[in-house]
């Protein structure tokens, strides 16, 4: 209970209009299991007790329904714009038929822009987090080597950033799930396992003090 205060005060100094909502969303149930109650079941004391404790019940579950998105949204309306925010929406907001990592595949050491890889039923989704001008061309390097990896799955460009036409932070889960689905839970599985094993094999660091140009084979004994 400490907490949901917490996160009530939370969304109510950020999000104004949330009291109201919540406050809607609990005395229309009750307002209906009154009315019901009066007309449905008139003469009937413990039909009517019965519609009213369900009206304030239903109440109560559509306010904490209407509490949890609504602090999802401030939540991410406060780091929209810093780094790692499209991975923090990755991580915690997709449902289990994607896979995503919140773990960046490029990143820009001068401006922090950064390009994400979701897998799902729609395909492979590439996510850039930062203007359209600086990450289109991560994106595209992306791109390739996903063709490359996956030459037959679709590929699909989502921009998360100030550009007017980009996605909103607090919009990304539901833009990736709009996208028509093609491929089965298995096949998404496999596509997600292929890409993040070959991958790895391609950036396996050289170790220190070998140059594979110089490299010479064993004498035998």
């Amino acid at each position: 209970m400490k907490q949901m205060w917490q996160v009530f005060q939370m969304t109510r100094r950020m999000d104004p209009l949330a009291v109201w909502v919540m406050l809607l969303a609990f005395l229309l149930p009750i307002l209906s299991g009154v009315l019901l109650a009066v007309f449905a079941t008139p003469g009937d004391v413990l039909a009517g007790i019965l519609w009213v404790v369900t009206g304030v019940l239903l109440g109560i579950l559509l306010v904490l329904i209407v509490l949890g998105r609504r602090a999802e949204r401030v939540a991410y309306r406060q780091i929209s714009g810093q780094p790692g925010a499209v991975g923090a929406v990755l991580k915690s907001s997709l449902r289990r038929a994607w896979q995503a990592s919140e773990m960046p595949i490029t990143v820009s050491p001068k401006t922090q822009d950064a390009v994400y890889r979701a897998v799902g039923k729609p395909g492979v989704i590439i996510i850039g987090e930062g203007p359209q001008s600086r990450t289109r061309r991560m994106m595209e390097d992306e791109r390739r080597n996903v063709g490359r990896i996956v030459p037959n799955v679709p590929i699909h460009f989502v921009h998360v950033g100030p550009d007017v036409e980009s996605t909103k932070l607090e919009n990304l889960a539901k833009t990736l799930n709009k996208f028509k689905k093609v491929l089965s839970k298995a096949e998404v599985y496999a596509v997600s396992n292929r890409l993040t094993s070959l991958s790895k094999s391609s950036t396996l660091p050289i170790p220190k003090g070998i140059d594979p140009l110089k490299a010479r084979a064993p004498k035998p004994r």
